[in-house]
């Protein structure tokens, strides 16, 4: 039996597009409602709900757990370099959390 949490936040990005890995320092901590059971795997799926700025926010997620995950916005980036200059106004993130 799978188990799921859905949630959202405002987001936005006042740091350049992050192109180093495993770097989550500019990352945003979300907790779920209530955690999950231990030993579980989780999944997060995010989805951008609205459209206020220009430049498309892609979304990265870090360090899963049961009781949350990270994320960021992180405008285009392709082949290790920025593709666009980063920071990105607010927009409302929803997200979806399920064990698998």
């Amino acid at each position: 039996m799978s188990l799921l949490q859905t949630g959202k936040l405002q987001l936005n990005s006042t740091h350049a597009a992050e192109t180093t890995g495993g770097d989550i320092s500019t990352f945003t901590q979300v907790a779920f409602p209530m955690p999950f059971p231990e030993n579980t795997n989780v999944i997060v799926v995010p989805f951008v709900q609205t459209f206020n700025g220009p430049d498309t926010p892609g979304l990265r997620i870090a360090d899963v757990t049961t009781t949350g995950f990270k994320i960021r916005f992180n405008e285009l980036v392709g082949t290790g370099r920025a593709l666009s200059d980063g920071p990105h106004t607010t927009e409302t993130i929803g997200w979806i959390a399920t064990t698998v």
